[in-house]
């Protein structure tokens, strides 16, 4: 009995936690993030306006995802890989990472939701993809259902075409969906396929071995999430190693001469153009852009390579500054899916895809949890409240993968997509949003966004429970009760955000027409305190009781927006906003009109609660005109606002974000 037991030690270690190769054992504890958010799983939202869209996101946007996937020949394309179907390839060369996202959002769903219906649709495209994975760990269906002639783009052999192909691109996204399969399941099916293909890509790419970058990233993030469930440090490695060559290849044609994409310097659109340190401008596809910038932090904060930070927030400085949209768009250029010139921010050709505004979110949820300051999470409330939802309608099965700040009424929403990369993107999102409301480090807790919600999470040693109850964004009254399972000493950081101390975003690219601000007021316990702000929080050190509670009353006024004078289209433009809400013109309320309105300096504008609008929205009303291209008035105009982010719901019309100012 002593012989064997070794042998049945061994096996029960081999049971227990994720399949490891040879080499991937934990060697030393892992670093990361000094703030980590509270899990989804552990935050419940039930507001009147996100707990909705979640709730959306779940029965209608996932299931419609599963669909659209089988139906578009996605899924059949690995059942071809796997010899369970004949065909050829059908769709895009990145169509595989469409199937990989659905997962994770189905994935992170069943986390907070379980439903065994779901389960079994995820088991069964889990075990179609493992066997459509080749035997070295090799998974792209685009070169694995024919190898002598794979899809177009894909190169004539493995990683030759690695600037197009999106091989690597695609595994990043298995990666991500891998880690949250095992998360929300404790199964490793999944897993073992991702780190399959991991193990080949650490066995093919590095130093000594072949030299190459992806072209589209998002590869690193999913190897730091790899290198996190099993500590194999050869991942991180890799990760590190695809943003260090990067700007160390150059003039390699990435489009043939007659396409429009040529026409933009090539390096630059793969952000290729300089070493990832050196890099000071965001330029290029702006979805590859905040990919890299948050993979940059990634490594940064788990292996300790702080240059990369640094990196990163010089770049998140110029776009801030200079190339984000009022509504947390990024990426203007329409031909290239990409960052423009500095104050290149149209509105009538801005592009602000969806997917962007994704990677935008995870970009600035990064730098908070690395720096702890709230001037991140003004720019993420913008983005979410604004140019992210409005990526995906009201009845969760129609999509915007551009997000222009005007319409001639000419764009409306889609059922899909030829390049279904939004969809899927910002149902990942919303099926995980509950964790950017709370966030922890060792000694502080972080209250970021206002949603009413209940908040249950381990906090040193001790069960914290959080609850929220507010009617934001409408209202501006919060109520917070703090209640420890025993009395604990730690800071309780409360956002104050930037919009209430009058300042749309970090930095001077907006700034309110009038720059007064009304007096925030906060109570503890019933008692008035002051408001101290320090890196855009109150923070409140001391020992917290159950029962303990905080009264918050931000004052909600309409304020008008200006921009920078050095964006050349809103020269003489007023946007509205209320809040962390971006407002505009819609041409069904507003006589079938938009971009000629206008609303002078001395029109008067009040808020309003529509119940029966758009599932429950705070508009906004007012005097205005309407002008001629010359900028005559043609007649008076009573002006109707809704929130930017449900605009086109009711079919296409007219809209506007900016509205002239002076007639």
């Amino acid at each position: 009995m002593r012989k064997r037991l070794p042998f049945l030690l061994m096996i029960i270690l081999l049971l227990m936690g994720p399949r490891l190769s040879s080499g991937q054992e934990k060697s030393k504890p892992l670093n990361d993030y000094p703030i980590k958010p509270v899990n989804f799983w552990e935050v419940k939202v039930d507001d009147e306006f996100l707990a909705p869209r979640m709730e959306t996101n779940r029965k209608v946007t996932i299931p419609y995802l599963f669909r659209m996937n089988e139906e578009t020949g996605r899924v059949d394309n690995f059942r071809i890989a796997a010899g369970l179907k004949t065909g050829k390839h059908t769709g895009k060369r990145y169509n595989d990472s469409d199937v990989y996202k659905a997962i994770e959002a189905a994935c992170l769903s069943l986390k907070a939701y379980p439903d065994p219906d779901l389960k079994k649709q995820v088991d069964e495209l889990i075990t179609i993809i493992g066997k459509a994975q080749e035997p070295d760990g090799y998974l792209y269906t685009a070169r694995t259902i024919d190898p002598k002639n794979p899809a177009p783009g894909a190169g004539q052999k493995r990683w030759s075409n690695l600037r197009v192909s999106h091989e690597l691109y695609n595994l990043g996204h298995l990666y991500e969906a891998a880690v949250a399969h095992y998360q929300a399941t404790g199964e490793k099916s999944l897993l073992n396929i991702a780190l399959k293909s991991a193990d080949l890509l650490v066995s093919t790419f590095g130093p000594n071995k072949l030299r190459a970058f992806p072209g589209h990233q998002e590869v690193e993030i999913g190897l730091v999430k790899l290198y996190r469930v099993t500590g194999n440090e050869n991942y991180l490695k890799l990760a590190k190693f695809f943003l260090d060559e990067r700007g160390h290849y150059h003039g390699g044609e990435i489009y043939p001469n007659n396409s429009p994409f040529r026409i933009y310097n090539s390096e630059e659109y793969l952000q290729n153009h300089k070493p990832v340190l050196e890099q000071t401008e965001a330029v290029g596809h702006a979805v590859r852009a905040t990919y890299m910038y948050s993979g940059m932090l990634d490594v940064a904060a788990v292996g300790g390579w702080t240059e990369y930070a640094r990196a990163s927030q010089r770049l998140w400085e110029n776009v801030v500054n200079k190339k984000l949209y009022l509504t947390g768009g990024i990426g203007s250029t329409g031909e290239y899916e990409a960052f423009g010139a500095d104050y290149e921010l149209p509105n009538l050709r801005a592009y602000a895809e969806t997917c962007a505004a994704v990677g935008n979110a995870f970009w600035n949820q990064r730098l908070f949890q690395l720096e702890g300051d709230g001037k991140y999470i003004d720019v993420l409330e913008r983005i979410i409240y604004n140019g992210l939802l409005s990526g995906v309608g009201l009845s969760g099965d129609k999509f915007f993968y551009q997000n222009p700040l005007a319409s001639r009424g000419r764009y409306e929403r889609s059922s899909w997509f030829e390049v279904a990369c939004c969809p899927a993107n910002v149902s990942r999102f919303l099926a995980a949003f509950s964790q950017y409301i709370y966030a922890h480090s060792e000694e502080e807790v972080f209250i970021n966004l206002f949603v009413n919600s209940t908040a249950n999470f381990e906090f040193k040693n001790t069960q914290l429970e959080i609850i929220q109850e507010t009617k934001y964004p409408w209202l501006g009254s919060v109520k917070i009760g703090i209640n420890p399972s025993r009395v604990r000493d730690f800071t309780l950081c409360v956002r104050i955000p930037g919009w209430a101390q009058g300042r749309p975003v970090p930095g001077d690219l907006y700034r309110y027409l009038d720059s007064g601000t009304e007096q925030i007021i906060v109570r503890l316990n019933r008692k008035l305190i002051p408001v101290k702000v320090d890196r855009g929080y109150l923070r409140l050190k001391r020992k917290w009781r159950r029962g303990d509670v905080i009264e918050i009353f931000f004052p909600m006024a309409i304020r008008r927006v200006l921009a920078h004078e050095n964006v050349v289209e809103d020269r003489g433009r007023v946007a509205v906003e209320r809040g962390p809400i971006v407002f505009c013109a819609e041409g069904k309320d507003n006589g079938g009109t938009a971009l000629n309105l206008a609303l002078p300096d001395s029109s008067k504008l009040q808020q309003w609660y529509r119940t029966d609008l758009l599932g429950g929205v705070g508009v906004i009303t007012g005097s205005g005109l309407v002008v001629d291209e010359k900028g005559n008035e043609i007649r008076k105009q009573n002006l109707f606002l809704i929130p930017y982010c449900t605009w086109a719901n009711r079919g296409a019309w007219e809209m506007a974000v900016w509205l002239i100012r002076k007639p």
